[in-house]
């Protein structure tokens, strides 16, 4: 049984839900005879300051409240540390929290797990110096991303769904060379993306055969695809049956590395533009980009056995 732990929340996660989800979880873990200690950072560095604070003073455990963001930053603490995380949803995607079999919507139900559950150990995977744990993104999506982090309205997820828009009446196929564990492959694509875990963007089974514990990365490419394939692409990627398409390849790999630009692409010229990355939803950083697979390097607390 856990006794203490530290709660980092981030109070705007899941369109400002996340304190309501902190206030029953810690009233509930407290209630099951657990010691509390509530952390909330002004911005991201000071949440992971906080963080690596507690985890350093022997924290059984740190949970977070919150989505993937949340649990990108408490990785980047807790990576090969072996204090195990906790979750409690509250973001809009709650991938991990997929990954992990928690409830997205009882934050009650989700710290009783934090208190009767079991530590698993799993690989995460680490791009440059970040840690991540579910999927890291690379073109088509991550333009959408970037496009979606500079407009000012509107708010939530139609922002995104519009930025979405946007980039498919721009698209064009982005130059890629990938340099996997065995072999290099340079094509053409729409996106790539390198998978630890199986989902991103709230459920969407990218890497659907992703394993946690197989030193592995699973990387799926979408082909140089036009319009209308993407289009018919994105439903059968929330049940992973898009890798079964002829425009969509599969490899595995302990690590690659990602290179790319966009031909007259810059924003100022007709210079090749970088190509981004994000994981766990968040920045890490243009291409070229080095990503490995580390085994047990995260420890988390889940109901049951990881399959």
């Amino acid at each position: 049984m856990t006794k203490s732990v530290s709660v980092l929340t981030n109070p705007t996660a899941g369109g400002g839900s996340a304190p309501s989800a902190a206030a029953a979880a810690i009233a509930r873990l407290r209630e099951r005879g657990v010691t509390v200690t509530e952390i909330e950072g002004r911005d991201a560095d000071e949440a992971l300051e906080l963080a690596r604070k507690c985890v350093d003073a022997g924290t059984d455990a740190l949970v977070v409240v919150g989505g993937d963001g949340m649990v990108s930053i408490a990785w980047q603490a807790l990576a090969e540390t072996g204090t195990p995380l906790g979750i409690i949803p509250g973001g809009t995607g709650n991938d991990h929290a997929r990954l992990f079999h928690i409830p997205v919507d009882d934050p009650v139900a989700a710290a009783d797990i934090v208190v009767d559950g079991q530590i698993a150990t799993i690989d995460l995977a680490r791009a440059g110096d970040r840690w991540f744990g579910t999927v890291l993104s690379s073109g088509f999506d991550a333009l959408a991303t970037d496009r979606a982090n500079r407009m000012g309205w509107p708010q939530g997820p139609m922002r995104y769904y519009i930025a979405m828009l946007v980039e498919l009446a721009q698209l064009k196929p982005i130059p890629y060379r990938i340099t996997l564990d065995d072999r290099t492959i340079e094509l053409e694509a729409t996106m790539v993306t390198v998978g630890n875990g199986t989902s991103y963007g709230g459920g969407m089974l990218i890497t659907p055969n992703a394993k946690l514990d197989d030193g592995l990365l699973d990387i799926t490419v979408v082909g140089s695809s036009g319009r209308f394939k993407l289009v018919r692409l994105f439903p059968t990627v929330y049940k992973g049956t898009h890798v079964e398409l002829d425009e969509v390849q599969t490899f595995r790999t302990r690590k690659l590395r990602l290179e790319a630009s966009i031909p007259g692409r810059s924003v100022h010229s007709v210079r090749d533009a970088p190509v981004t990355s994000y994981a766990d939803g968040e920045f890490v950083g243009q291409l070229p980009i080095e990503v490995e697979a580390v085994p047990g390097a995260g420890r988390v607390i889940v109901s049951e056995p990881l399959q």
